[in-house]
């Protein structure tokens, strides 16, 4: 850093924070440590007693903070996403829609390995909704050498780290299986638990049906579903082994390709998954989803209606986070479960 008079400090880099005391309103920091002295500034630096200032010389090759953070900005910043102004050398990113928010966390630990740089983000694979924060960074010194934003860029590459996926899923059937709710021996109350999750995201429920526990029935209800047009089709209960369970035999008979049946992720275990050719996908949901609060449907629900399909790979590594807790009041998705993959 050099002193140098005020006069002749446009342009120039503040060193340190300038309080500005004005009696009976304010004391407050008036410029901060690395503001970009303008034309303006001069006669309000006067006027605080500042006639010489302490400031940086940025030597060529170098980047102040705020283009630093402009430049991690540009590493992450894809569609669907609004931007903070750069304050104080921080800049923060949005969601602009709701949707589905992905990391690239390989990607992004590239990054954040490289000294003096940071990128913090949420976790991924999560719903999001308009508004909310995605990820922040800045770079750690006030001003750095350009060519270790030159490495990150290469490191990362022309994709964004991060994305938001609009929800494409819009509609949805749900066939409810087992005979003692298909004959009225008891009241269905799977259905309406996984209607209200699917409304929480704006998805219609255009076909319902309730279907013995017969292998032909479940795969009539699952073709009927299928010329009706829905988006989703998801089969409720009878998920185990219990020789009176049909349904994950109807589902991988009905064309479907099969993804997995069987889940990394307590409660929830039964789960199956699978997709039609034309990309719908089926699922068929263990009697956990009932009465659980958050199951491994509630994990991939997000991921199944933004249309990012789940791989097995995808589903063994939900292993690690895949432990609800079951606390005594339920805070998913502000919890760890289903964070890990």
């Amino acid at each position: 850093m050099k002193l140098i008079r005020t006069e002749d400090a446009v342009g120039t880099v503040l060193c340190h924070d300038m309080t500005q005391i004005i009696p009976g309103v304010t004391k407050d920091a008036r410029f901060r440590k690395g503001h970009i002295v303008t034309e303006e500034d001069i006669p309000v630096l006067l006027s605080m007693g500042k006639e010489n200032l302490y400031v940086f010389e940025k030597p060529e090759g170098w980047l102040h903070e705020d283009e630093a953070a402009e430049r991690l900005l540009a590493l992450c910043f894809g569609p669907n996403m609004t931007r903070s102004g750069t304050k104080e050398g921080k800049i923060e990113v949005k969601a602009d829609c709701d949707g589905l928010f992905l990391v690239d966390r390989d990607r992004l630990r590239l990054v954040n390995g490289q000294d003096q740089l940071m990128i913090a983000t949420r976790m991924g694979n999560v719903a999001v909704k308009r508004g909310d924060k995605l990820a922040g960074m800045r770079v750690i010194p006030l001003v750095i050498e350009a060519e270790k934003l030159d490495k990150a860029a290469e490191l990362v590459g022309p994709q964004p780290l991060l994305q938001v996926v609009p929800f494409t899923v819009k509609t949805c059937a749900v066939i409810v299986t087992g005979s003692e709710v298909a004959k009225g021996l008891i009241e269905d109350k799977f259905g309406p638990v996984v209607e209200k999750k699917l409304a929480a995201f704006g998805v219609e429920t255009i076909y319902r049906t309730k279907c013995v526990d017969d292998t032909d029935t479940i795969l009539k209800a699952i073709a009927e579903a299928r010329a009706a047009g829905a988006d989703l089709i998801l089969c409720t209960g009878g998920m185990s082994v219990d020789p009176d369970d049909k349904t994950p035999g109807a589902i991988m008979q009905s064309g479907a390709r099969i993804v997995t049946y069987g889940g990394a992720a307590l409660p929830g275990a039964m789960l199956c998954l699978g997709y039609f050719e034309d990309g719908v996908p089926i699922l068929g949901l263990p009697g956990c989803v009932m009465y659980h609060k958050a199951t491994i449907f509630d994990i991939v629900l997000p991921r199944v209606l933004a249309g990012v399909e789940i791989s097995k790979a995808d589903i063994a590594e939900l292993g690690y986070g895949g432990l609800c807790l079951g606390c005594k009041e339920c805070r998913f998705p502000d919890c760890s479960f289903g964070k890990g993959w």
